[in-house]
């Protein structure tokens, strides 16, 4: 356990003492509970971490600057980084696969082919108008200077 955290420490503790004095009938309530505890102190330092990264990022705005702190680049326009498209791709592929279960099924080959085809042209497409947004942002900002 983590010495950041004197209370989970303290919780943990308790849960052990507690199951020594009861015995192991009562072991799995125990766990329960004091994983519910874990479970709850986790989705309030997420929240945290989420409220304050949200607070940044209109901070940012506000500010006129760039909200992301990653560098990567991004399109302005639409907030298309480069984990958003890669996100894209990826979840194109696992799709994929049961649609190209589904096309050989009931069509064979040319249903397999005709499903990476469709797969290829929606990433083609998804990538051209992200190229084509990225183009146009490069000519706003040579037009600023």
């Amino acid at each position: 356990m983590d010495a950041r955290d004197p209370d989970l420490n303290k919780e943990l503790d308790a849960a052990l003492q507690t199951r020594k004095e009861l015995g192991a009938e009562y072991e799995s309530e125990l766990v329960d509970s004091f994983m519910e505890k874990v479970e709850q102190r986790f989705n309030d330092t997420a929240d945290r971490h989420v409220r304050r990264q949200l607070a940044e990022q209109q901070m940012a705005t506000a500010r006129g600057s760039r909200p992301y702190a990653t560098g990567a680049p991004v399109d302005q326009a639409h907030g298309l980084g480069v984990g958003e498209r890669f996100a894209f791709v990826g979840v194109s592929l696992v799709l994929a696969i049961p649609l190209s279960a589904i096309g050989v099924v009931n069509e064979g080959l040319p249903g397999l082919l005709i499903t990476w085809a469709g797969v290829f042209g929606v990433n083609a497409v998804h990538a051209m108008g992200a190229f084509s947004r990225l183009r146009r942002g490069h000519g706003q900002e040579k037009s600023r200077d």
